[in-house]
């Protein structure tokens, strides 16, 4: 064999070689069948729903030790409670009256819960403070002294709502009165009067929309009234001297009597609540200019 056979050969046994080495090792070519890419599949995250919250009807104390896994109920953005109450939540209502009658230097303390989510329609600086206070009157009802009734309010966001009602978002616990007690409601009277609510109201207006700090002067004068035997509210209604002093007089009324609602309809009860108007005639500004007959267009609200 010449050498340019031999060369010629060795030539074609490389590209057989090659060409042998491309079609196996290459898995786009020949016939050869590309491997389908696997599929990832992802699994969808769980969704938990939180579980509704439930505080028990539970109140102990030395000689009472009840507990309910019912309680008051309240609908989200309200202070009033869903009735009817249940027969157990009765039974201990009945158990702590007689146990408060018995012990009249114990105070309950009745604390609400309430969300930041929640609106407060109400005339106290929070929602749990209203709630706790719907409570205290419904108590009240049934023959427990207010004066042995402390109510408060707490924020509590972990609160989960079932079907839009909170369940038992109140809480109940006894303590003895303290001996400073009635010194502590002498300066809550003298810090009443010596800074009264006042309600100032526009031309001719009879409503007003209270801010926080005149609601809390309201939960302030309301915990006066609940522990304070003989104690009632003052409300005196007053204008400007525009227009005639008769329809003037009768506005002061309608102002009074719009605190008076107010004051109603957030449990106070009607006979602690005394209304009058002196119309024009008591003005603590000079009406001859429009910054004076604002200050004279006012509700004040004290104590007797």
């Amino acid at each position: 064999m010449s050498k340019t056979t031999t060369n010629l050969l060795l030539m074609l046994i490389t590209i057989v070689a090659g060409t042998f080495l491309y079609i196996y090792f290459c898995s786009e070519c020949g016939s050869f069948t590309k491997e389908p890419a696997k599929t990832v599949t992802e699994t969808p995250a769980t969704v938990v729903t939180p579980k509704a919250t439930s505080f028990p009807f539970a109140i102990q104390g030395e000689g009472l030790n009840f507990s309910s896994n019912d309680n008051y109920n309240f609908n989200l953005s309200s202070n009033d409670f869903v009735q009817p109450l249940s027969a157990e939540v009765n039974t201990g209502i009945s158990e702590l009256k007689s146990y408060l009658d018995g012990n009249e230097n114990q105070i309950l303390n009745i604390t609400g819960y309430y969300t930041s989510d929640e609106e407060n329609n109400t005339a106290f600086p929070n929602l749990g403070l209203a709630r706790a206070n719907s409570v205290k009157n419904d108590l009240a009802s049934k023959g427990v002294s207010t004066s042995q009734i402390n109510t408060l309010g707490k924020l509590m966001d972990d609160m989960v709502a079932k079907d839009g009602i909170y369940y038992g978002p109140v809480s109940f616990d006894l303590d003895t009165k303290s001996e400073t007690a009635d010194d502590e409601l002498k300066a809550l009277y003298d810090a009443i009067q010596a800074d009264p609510l006042i309600l100032y109201f526009n031309t001719a207006q009879a409503s007003i929309t209270l801010d926080a700090a005149q609601r809390q002067k309201i939960a302030d004068i309301s915990k006066y009234l609940d522990r304070v035997k003989g104690a009632q509210v003052d409300i005196v209604g007053h204008t400007d001297n525009t227009g005639k002093a008769s329809t003037n007089m009768r506005l002061g009324l309608d102002r009074a009597n719009f605190a008076k609602d107010y004051l109603l309809k957030n449990g106070i009860s009607e006979d602690k609540i005394i209304t009058s108007s002196k119309g024009q005639t008591d003005p603590i500004a000079d009406n001859a200019t429009e910054e004076g007959r604002d200050k004279n267009r006012r509700t004040v609200i004290t104590l007797k």
